[in-house]
């Protein structure tokens, strides 16, 4: 991992927690989108996403 995870202020849908994961793990940002909509589909989805939305900060830049 590349260090803290951080939003992006650019490069995002929503809220830019899939941007930060992908940044983070050095995944492309489409593959961990589409991991969120499966999750989203079995029902954990959403509750993980508004969780790292509040818990991961915004870049400063």
């Amino acid at each position: 991992m590349a260090g803290t995870l951080v939003r992006p202020r650019n490069g995002k849908l929503i809220a830019g927690v899939c941007a930060a994961i992908a940044t983070g793990f050095g995944l492309p940002t489409w593959l961990v989108r589409i991991g969120f909509i499966i999750f989203g589909l079995v029902g954990i989805g959403e509750l993980v996403y508004i969780i790292l939305w509040i818990i991961l900060p915004k870049s400063s830049g």
